[in-house]
Formats: structure tokens, C-alpha cells, sequence
């Protein structure tokens, strides 16, 4: 089922919310830590002390911008602490959580050879569980066998034991499993009815970070393993298990579904198809990045010490000759504006699903308010309508 553009006829070009004009890579990262859960007070009290340093360019000055985000995000952090002092655990839990999120936007933006960013990741995943226990949160912090190591996750569920649908949640390139739930993305599923594992698969948050695991181009290594520890689980239906990836893990996703015919379906909020054929294009500079720093950052995912070697394995990232394999229902989102992945990514993943039994595809354009990059302009739309559709799709299988 291929659904309709809403609105109809072409609009005109739209785009995010973008307080350092011409400098994409920060506007971007404003946008996910206000998507995120952030303040746009708390926000806008980062980034105007950095204004000038934005002119530079997305590298120069990730470091004061690093500096400027960490005042606020401990500041916010000493807020919580009062509040906590004086027993107010909800109102210091919602605050532990967003100076969590500065903590981590902050690390994101970093080179890897900038030793700050690690106190500043290390203090956002403590702030993370401490925001989720004072809320009272249903967050369980697990870890997934993988070849020999384990990568981590977090398993997001109502605390009730009723098993239901799960859907397994996978990161982008740069993208953490935090940052993913704290999108809204875990609570938008369990309002219907679904558990989310959030998983950090190898190459992204703590399996990079913590555990040295980098990226493979056949992701279902890591994949699989995912689907068997819900297996292990009896609040999961483990017949209605999916999986849904964001932006680089729009092309995680599929590849999976199409190769562990286990999962019950797919779907993703940006498509990925030809990542490497895209990687190969920026080198030309065609497209924007999505973090500071970028060659050093995606070698470091994938493990790689120089460019030539790395742009020789991405060659094998796509998804032509996997998308006909999936044989579950699929759902692929896109934004008409993303400056990042192009919108024909959308189409050839769709074209080639024919033994999908279900496969839509849905693009978000400026009636929805939403076209950017997996929706960072909005973060609301894509989300529910994916949140939707899965529910619907696991309702059918009954």
C-alpha cells in the first residue's frame, strides 16, 4: 500500500528551526536536543554565548560549543539536586533527564581524540537512570550477547508483566539509545500497547564507547541476537516481535528483517538504501553531514584508520539485493527535505519490497509540519504515525 502524499501538489522548500544560520550540523543538533525532551529556555541559554563561533563552520568550534552546553547541563543537574533535597523526585527526575540529554548532545558534536566528552557521556548515562528511578519509570537496563562480548540496551515496557507486541529500536550513525527513548519514542509505543528495546548496536553509544564494538555491514550479527534475548522474556508476544530503525538504521532495519525472517515486521523514519554510494557522494560534499568532525567520527565507528579503506567497505552498504527478501510488512518514512539522505532513498526501498506483504510508504512534506531529516524539525509526526502503524500492523497478525 503505497499512501498518498498529504497535501497533494509539490510545496515549497521548508526547514527546521536554525538559530546559527548557515551552519546545518549544530542547527541539527539544537533540533534533536529540543525533540529530546530539552527546554528551549535551557537551549537558547547555550547557544547564544557560541553565535559567533557557529560562523566558523560545524568543526571549529564544537569545543566552545561543548563548553557552553556543559554549563547549562550541570546547572540544570544542580536544579534537580535541589529539588531532590527537598523531595520533590518528579520535578528533580524530569530535570535529571533533560541535563542527561545536554550531556550527551554535547559529547555527540566531539572529535574522538577531545577528552572531555568522556566524563561528559559517562555523567549522561548516570543522569539517565536517575531521571528514570524518580520518575518511576519502567526502564530496564539489559545487555545483549554479541560474538563473544555483549552490547547494552533498554528495554521500556508499562512494569505490568502483560506480555505484548516489542519492537527492537536501532540507532543511527551517531544517534544513542537515551536519546532515541528520550524522543518520545518508547512512550509513544507503550500508549499502544508496545515494548521497546532500545538497543546501542555495535559502532553507536556504549558498544562503541564503552565496549570497542565497531559497526558491520551485515547487521544482522548483532540483529539476531537482539530477537533471541526477547525470546527470554515473557511480558514480549514473541511472535510479534519487529524491528525499526532511524536514519543509518534505515538501512540496519531492513537489512535484518530480510535476513532473519523471525521478526514480524519493519519499519523505518528515514530511509537508508545506498549509504555507501552516499558516503562516496560526501566526499564531494554533496549533502550535509550530521555531526562535526565527520570522517574522524564514521572511521571510528566502523573501525577504520583511513578513508580509502573505509569507502571500500561501505561499498557493500545497501540494500539492493536485501529488500526483496523481506517477506513481513514494511514501512518506510521520509521527509521531502532531507538534506542529509535524499528523498529517492524512500522510493527505491519501497520499489524494491515486492514480497512485502504490506509495504508502504509514507512521505512527510509541510502540511505535517515535518521534512527534515528523520523529522528533526518536528519529531512528533513520523514517530506516531510509525508508533500507528505498528500497532495497527501487529493488530492484524491476530
Amino acid at each position: 500500500m503505497k499512501l498518498p502524499h498529504i497535501g497533494g501538489a509539490t510545496v515549497e522548500r521548508i526547514c527546521m528551526f536554525e538559530p546559527f544560520p548557515g551552519n546545518y550540523v549544530w542547527n541539527l543538533a539544537t533540533n534533536l536536543a529540543l525533540v529530546c525532551g530539552g527546554n528551549h529556555g535551557e537551549i537558547d541559554e547555550a547557544n547564544r554565548p557560541i553565535m559567533e563561533a557557529a560562523k566558523a563552520g560545524a568543526d571549529a568550534g564544537s569545543a566552545l560549543m561543548f563548553d557552553s552546553w556543559l554549563r547549562v547541563a550541570d546547572q540544570v543537574a544542580a536544579n534537580a539536586a535541589a529539588d531532590e533535597v527537598a523531595g520533590f523526585d518528579l520535578s528533580a527526575g524530569s530535570k535529571y533527564l533533560r541535563a542527561s540529554g545536554y550531556y550527551l548532545a554535547a559529547e555527540r558534536m566531539q572529535s574522538r581524540d577531545y577528552a572531555p566528552r568522556w566524563a561528559a557521556y559517562d555523567r549522561g548515562l548516570e543522569l539517565y537512570r536517575k531521571g528514570c528511578a524518580l520518575r518511576g519509570l519502567h526502564v530496564d537496563f539489559v545487555e545483549i550477547p554479541y560474538e563473544g562480548s555483549a552490547y547494552t540496551a533498554i528495554f521500556v515496557h508499562d512494569g505490568s508483566g502483560t506480555p505484548r507486541p516489542t519492537l527492537v529500536s536501532v540507532n543511527g550513525l551517531d544517534s544513542m539509545k537515551e536519546q532515541v527513548n528520550m524522543a518520545g519514542h518508547g512512550a509513544s509505543n507503550l500508549e499502544r500497547g508496545i515494548n521497546t528495546l532500545f538497543v546501542d548496536q555495535p559502532g553507536t553509544g556504549e558498544a562503541l564507547r564503552k565496549r570497542g564494538l565497531t559497526a558491520v555491514f551485515d547487521a544482522e550479527r548483532w540483529g539476531s541476537p537482539a530477537f533471541d534475548y526477547l525470546l527470554t522474556r515473557p511480558d514480549v508476544i514473541h511472535d510479534k516481535i519487529g524491528i525499526f530503525g532511524l536514519s543509518f538504521g534505515g538501512y540496519h532495519a531492513p537489512r535484518i528483517a530480510a535476513n532473519d525472517p523471525r521478526y514480524a515486521l519493519c519499519a523505518v523514519m528515514g530511509a537508508n538504501h545506498v549509504w555507501g554510494q552516499r558516503q562516496r557522494e560526501r566526499v564531494a560534499n554533496e549533502g550535509e553531514n550530521p555531526v562535526p568532525h565527520y570522517w574522524d567520527h564514521v572511521m571510528w565507528v566502523f573501525g577504520f584508520d583511513n578513508q580509502a579503506d573505509f569507502l571500500a567497505y561501505a561499498d557493500q552498504i545497501t540494500l539492493d539485493r536485501q529488500v526483496e527478501k523481506i517477506r513481513v510488512p514494511f514501512l518506510i518514512t521520509h521527509g521531502e527535505n532531507d538534506r542529509q539522505i535524499p528523498a529517492f532513498n524512500a522510493q527505491l526501498s519501497y520499489d524494491q519490497a515486492v514480497n512485502s506483504p504490506k509495504r508502504t510508504l509514507r512521505m512527510f512534506t509541510k502540511a505535517d509540519f515535518e521534512v527534515e531529516h528523520c523529522g528533526a524539525d518536528n519529531g512528533t509526526g513520523m514517530r506516531d504515525y510509525i508508533a500507528d502503524w505498528c500497532a495497527q500492523t501487529f493488530a492484524e497478525m491476530d
